[in-house]
């Protein structure tokens, strides 16, 4: 990564991609986001972040962000709720992978969640006939992503909760495990993954190792 380059971020202004912006800004690099409206803004530009407003559902948007200025990595925790009439989940996201080519960007980290795709195994019925219709957009843009040719690495968080980190997430290949996590423990294992050769097309779970549910082995996956 040269000093002109940037992290584009893409879900800075809530939940792991605001920690995933803190965590960035801590290690002095230069990261710019993209949000949807100016409410948090100002908190951003205040660490150091450089903003640009705008929709990903908006193809022009997404290029006008991304293409301006030498991007090395996308990253992106793009998402929507069950209620929500157009979710980002894979139209955002189509949209910044395509911008990311493009840019020529090094990588791209999708955060995505445990219950797409292989790993709908690990998740209640109930859970899965609840959240279907997202999980199947985050499935599409995790396909998109893959056969994008782009570098990448897709990790699929838990359930996600809101406490300061614990220094205790981690990351399986292992399509099975299932449990929660800490969104400052996502953030930290994103980050890291940024700088890890051997997360390189690799799709992983994040969990908190004392968060289990139910597993008593599990195959952790090494980043160094």
């Amino acid at each position: 990564m040269t000093s002109a380059s940037y992290i584009f971020l893409a879900g800075a202004s809530r939940g792991v991609g605001r920690e995933i912006a803190t965590y960035l800004t801590a290690q002095s690099l230069k990261v710019k986001a993209l949000l949807r409206t100016e409410a948090s803004a100002a908190e951003l530009e205040a660490i150091g972040i450089q903003v640009v407003l705008g929709d990903a559902l908006n193809v022009g948007d997404v290029e006008r962000a991304i293409l301006t200025e030498p991007i090395h990595a996308v990253i992106s925790t793009l998402g929507g709720l069950p209620t929500d009439a157009q979710r980002p989940d894979y139209f955002g996201n189509k949209n910044l992978i395509d911008a990311a080519l493009k840019a020529g960007a090094k990588k791209f980290i999708l955060v995505s969640s445990i219950g797409t795709g292989n790993s709908a195994v690990a998740v209640p019925p109930q859970v899965l006939q609840t959240l279907g219709p997202v999980l199947a957009e985050k499935d599409k843009a995790e396909q998109y992503l893959i056969a994008s040719g782009l570098t990448y690495t897709i990790i699929r968080p838990g359930g996600l909760k809101s406490d300061p980190a614990t220094g205790n997430g981690i990351l399986s290949e292992d399509p099975r495990i299932i449990g929660t996590i800490n969104r400052a423990d996502v953030a930290q294992l994103v980050c890291r993954c940024l700088n890890s050769d051997r997360a390189n097309n690799k799709v992983l779970s994040a969990v908190d190792r004392n968060m289990l549910f139910g597993q008593s082995e599990l195959p952790e996956f090494n980043l160094d």
